[in-house]
C-alpha cells in the first residue's frame, strides 16, 4: 500500500498532500526536500501539511526518521538561499528607489529598519525561521542587507532543524492523526498574519494623522 493511500484517509489525493506524499513516495527523503525547498519559495504551499506527512512517511517505514530530517532540513536551507540571492540580487539602491516612491513612509523609515536589522539580524533570521509567514520573508532582507552567506545559512539551518523536527516528530508520533498538526499551526498562522494586518493599520493611521497634523501646522503658519 502506497503512502497515499495511508495518508490521505481524509484528504484528497490530488491536493497538497497528494501531491506531497507522492514525491515522497517516488524520491524518498529527498522529495520532501524537494517539497519544503519550494514551500520556501511560494510560501501558500503549506509547511504544516508538509512536514507532518513526512514525518508519518518516517513512521511508516518509507523513508528514515534521520532521512526525514536531513532532507527537509536540506530543503529549507535551499529554500531560504535562493529567496537570499533574489534579495541581494535587487540591490539597496534599487530598494531605497522604490520605498522612496510609496505614499506614507518615509526613508527614514528604511533607514531605521536597516539599523535594526543591522543590530538584531541574527536572531531575526534564527527565530524567524520558526515563526509561520516570516520563515521565507525572512531570507530577503538578510540578502538585501548582505549578511555573512555562511552565517545566513547556518543561523537557517539551525533554526529550520528545530521547526521542522517539530513538525516532523509531531507527524511521526502522531500517526494517521498528523494531520491534526496543520490545524494548530494554521491557527498560529492566523494569529500572526492578523498581528501583521493591525501592526500596518497602525502605521498607516500614524502616518496619516501626521501627514494632516503637519498640513493644518502649515495652513496655520
Amino acid at each position: 500500500m502506497d503512502l497515499i493511500t495511508l495518508a490521505l484517509a481524509q484528504e484528497p489525493a490530488d491536493g497538497i498532500a497528494g501531491w506531497a506524499a507522492d514525491l515522497v513516495d517516488k524520491m524518498g527523503g529527498p522529495g520532501a526536500g524537494l517539497a519544503i525547498a519550494l514551500e520556501n519559495l511560494f510560501p501558500p504551499l503549506p509547511g504544516e501539511v508538509i512536514l507532518p506527512l513526512t514525518g508519518f512517511a518516517a513512521g511508516q517505514g518509507v523513508i528514515s526518521l534521520a532521512s526525514a530530517l536531513f532532507w527537509t532540513t536540506l530543503g529549507s536551507v535551499v529554500g531560504a538561499a535562493v529567496l537570499y540571492w533574489v534579495g541581494m540580487l535587487f540591490g539597496r539602491e534599487r530598494m531605497y528607489a522604490i520605498w522612496g516612491k510609496l505614499p506614507l513612509v518615509k526613508t527614514s523609515d528604511l533607514e531605521r529598519t536597516e539599523a535594526w536589522f543591522g543590530k538584531h539580524g541574527t536572531k531575526a533570521v534564527f527565530f524567524g525561521r520558526m515563526v509561520p509567514i516570516f520563515r521565507s520573508l525572512i531570507s530577503v532582507p538578510a540578502g538585501l542587507e548582505r549578511m555573512s552567506m555562511p552565517l545566513f545559512l547556518l543561523l537557517t539551518a539551525l533554526g529550520s532543524l528545530i521547526w521542522n523536527s517539530i513538525l516532523v516528530m509531531a507527524g511521526y508520533w502522531l500517526g494517521d492523526q498528523w494531520d491534526t498538526v496543520e490545524t494548530y499551526v494554521g491557527v498560529l498562522s492566523k494569529v500572526v498574519l492578523v498581528l501583521v494586518v493591525l501592526a500596518l493599520v497602525l502605521y498607516v493611521a500614524v502616518r496619516v494623522r501626521s501627514r494632516n497634523s503637519s498640513a493644518q501646522h502649515e495652513r496655520s503658519s
